[in-house]
């Protein structure tokens, strides 16, 4: 099969198109035929600095195809299923081998493309609003980087809940298009010092519930965002920064949180998220929610999809195609 693989972790140009061998599959694995591969946050980070498993490396949290072969075990999906699939590396491929456990069936309706595209961004999503941001009907909300897959799941989930829904990105085109997905009060970070936008806005209180996927010093700023009683859900390092020693003294005073989440853990430990996976797909294929796509590029050219994320360009998500 053809791959976009590495043989040591950098900049997007660290990726070759290149023949590999065909993945093997265990007792309880599938095999899927790979249509439509969505590009994770996780996997730009993982190409810049991340373990490589082998070598060369085949990176990839997120895809969905059609199961072309089962394990002798596998008991929820036959050849024919059309499916999407998350795991530790993998997806940049034409074929994927993954545990069924880490699969759910596309409903009707719904396409390839679009179903490539739930999994890590709203179980994530809905995992740092209400599991462990214990979102309510009435309470505030920043999201960082809203045009991004999370953000863009984590403001309709937020609305919806009826929240105040703020967030932050880099233009205000990209504001713009996001109040179409139920954002109130977008903040330019480029432009704004978040911090006072916020406090400026809530006339000093700050907001309850903070989705952080930037990381770096942006979490510090989000601790200093946060209302009485505050909680802050730290999800990434969308920002490439290293990580920061945060200063936590007025947490206590605050009665605020600070929560780590990684949705590959929930999913490793726990079969809760994967109900939560199955919902938002049936709601994506009837119209309750929206993903978004900004643009598709050949697999043969993941090395240019990466840079382009990396440009701060892109709107939504970006897929690769095999």
């Amino acid at each position: 099969m053809k791959a976009a693989v590495y043989y040591e972790t950098g900049a997007p140009d660290v990726l070759r198109y290149e023949d590999v061998p065909d993945p093997k599959i265990g007792a309880t694995d599938i095999l899927v035929k790979v249509e439509a591969i969505s590009i994770e946050g996780g996997d730009t980070l993982n190409r810049l600095r991340g373990d490589l498993n082998d070598v060369p490396h085949i990176v990839g949290y997120q895809c969905a195809g059609t199961v072309v072969e089962v394990g002798d075990e596998v008991s929820d999906f036959a050849p024919g299923d059309r499916v999407v699939t998350v795991g530790v590396d993998g997806s940049h491929a034409e074929l994927r081998s993954v545990n069924e456990l880490f699969a759910w069936k596309i409903p009707q309706g719904l396409s390839a493309d679009e179903a490539a595209c739930v999994p890590v961004p709203f179980g994530t999503a809905d995992d740092c609003l209400f599991e462990f941001g214990h979102l309510v009907e009435g309470e505030t909300v920043l999201i960082h980087a809203g045009a991004g897959g999370v953000g863009i799941a984590a403001i309709q989930l937020a609305k919806r809940a009826g929240a105040r829904v703020f967030a932050t990105a880099s233009s205000d085109e990209k504001l713009e298009r996001l109040k179409e997905l139920g954002l109130d009060e977008g903040i330019n970070y480029v432009t704004h010092d978040f911090v006072a936008e916020v406090r400026r806005l809530t006339d000093g209180r700050g907001v309850d519930v903070i989705v952080d996927s930037v990381g770096g010093l942006t979490l510090q700023g989000s601790l200093n965002a946060l209302a009485y009683r505050g909680r802050c859900v730290s999800v990434g390092d969308a920002g490439r920064t290293s990580a920061e020693t945060v200063d936590i003294s007025n947490m206590r005073a605050n009665n605020q949180t600070l929560s780590g989440y990684f949705m590959g853990a929930e999913l490793f430990l726990s079969r809760r998220p994967y109900a939560i996976v199955a919902n938002h797909l049936e709601e994506i294929a009837n119209g309750g929610l929206r993903v978004v796509i900004d643009r598709s590029f050949p697999l043969s050219d993941a090395a240019a999809a990466h840079a382009y994320i990396e440009s701060r360009k892109s709107f939504g998500r970006v897929l690769l195609v095999p």
